[in-house]
């Protein structure tokens, strides 16, 4: 008689089912990982550059720059890409303004240079060296803003409204030629960064050239991008992650997904452009800080983005980060993101995807955001002219200059 085995009891055979349904469910939900990475990288196709030879009209362009201790990056790529730009966008519908400030390097020698360049081309332009620093600024600015004092009654100097009225004397000459009647369409901000015409051409027509502000991405050290102090999403919330597709609300993460404009509350990232006329405004549009009283408080917001915070265009045209235009701080970071699939292998999209999920599974309001929603709500019911239009803009610290030197307490 042949022997057997007793039949499996109930309880027995369970493990076994539940351990294949585990299983089932893995690979499900390894292949819908797969096939929507698939689908994503599917979508990053080279875009087609913006031909240079024939661009469409985009009106006047003032285009204003600071630069500090960037000799290197004016010699080798900046200075050409300048004189190029304005070049293609004409001689007649351009302004070049650089502003130099700190520099101990060659910079201002490497600026004439660009001056030369400039002129061998006849572009209008203005070269300024030698901004005042932070020393010589502590030592004439007026005491009335932009300075808190430490629990020892001690003055400091804060330095983001140093910064703005930095940003704002790149302006000066818009206005000087305002005065003479000589207006502008559109102010492109422009940093220290690798680029070239095309990305500007594309950033131009961004939305169909329909926004209040639109920006490049920057890169310091790809994938991560770089300029987190102005970004924002679409709901005033600081990136969740240092890569693609970065944001938490559903609208700026979708469309960051698949390359189109990201509706953002603020940004900047090394290359933004604007419409001019909220700076021609009776009460033109301007670079400043938070009140001082708000800064006791150990708050601080970028003068980047409470800029869109106070543009009334912001809220009718919006703002949107272009993320088909990369620019970067080095050549080897630039080349590292150009064209986008350098950017974004399929392992990394599927990796982002997956931990972008985590992170705003995880996203609950941190201690850090209840204390700056707390500090402001404090400080708006002590007066009702105490109003603060950037609250998504604020930080959690104070960003202060000794009169002895740099201090980020």
């Amino acid at each position: 008689m042949l022997w057997s085995a007793p039949p499996l009891h109930r309880s027995a055979r369970c493990p076994t089912l539940w351990r294949r349904l585990l299983q089932l469910f893995a690979g499900v939900v390894v292949a819908a990982s797969l096939w929507e990475a698939l689908g994503v990288h599917h979508q990053f196709r080279p875009s087609l550059d913006i031909p240079v030879d024939q661009p469409s009209p985009r009106g006047r362009i003032y285009i204003a720059s600071i630069q500090t201790n960037t000799e290197a990056l004016l010699r080798r790529h900046w200075n050409h890409a300048v004189v190029e730009l304005a070049r293609t966008l004409g001689p007649d519908n351009v302004f070049v303004s650089v502003l130099e400030s700190a520099s101990e390097d060659d910079t201002q020698d490497t600026l004439q240079d660009l001056d030369h360049g400039l002129h061998r081309f006849g572009i209008a332009r203005n070269i300024t060296l030698g901004f005042p620093t932070l020393n010589e600024d502590s030592r004439t600015a007026a005491k009335e803003h932009g300075w808190v004092a430490d629990a020892h009654q001690n003055q400091k100097q804060r330095r983001i409204p140093y910064l703005a009225r930095r940003r704002n004397a790149s302006l000066q000459p818009f206005y000087s030629l305002l005065a003479d009647g000589i207006t502008f369409d559109r102010i492109l901000f422009l940093e220290d960064v690798v680029f070239s015409t095309a990305d500007v051409l594309r950033l131009l027509d961004t939305n169909g050239g329909d926004y209040a502000a639109a920006c490049a991405l920057d890169f310091f050290q790809p994938p991560r991008y770089h300029d987190a102090g102005a970004l924002r999403d679409s709901q005033g919330h600081r990136p969740i992650m240092s890569t693609w597709p970065l944001f938490r609300a559903a609208d700026s993460r979708r469309a960051m997904q698949i390359l189109s404009p990201v509706p953002v509350a603020s940004c900047w990232n090394g290359m933004v452009v604007m419409p001019a006329h909220p700076f021609m405004a009776e009460t033109p549009l301007r670079f400043r800080g938070i009140a001082d009283h708000l800064a006791a408080a150990r708050l601080e917001g970028s003068e980047r983005c409470l800029l869109h915070a106070d543009n009334p265009l912001s809220a009718t045209r919006g703002v949107y980060v272009n993320p088909r235009v990369r620019v970067a701080y080095s050549g080897t970071a630039y080349a590292a993101v150009q064209p986008v699939r350098n950017w974004l292998s399929f392992w990394h999209v599927l990796g982002s995807l997956w931990e972008s999920r985590l992170r705003r599974g995880l996203a609950i309001p941190s201690p850090t955001e209840w204390r700056i929603r707390r500090r402001l709500a404090r400080w708006e019911s002590r007066s009702t002219s105490n109003r603060e239009p950037g609250g998504f803009c604020l930080l959690d610290q104070s960003q202060e200059f000794l009169l002895s030197g740099d201090a980020h307490s």
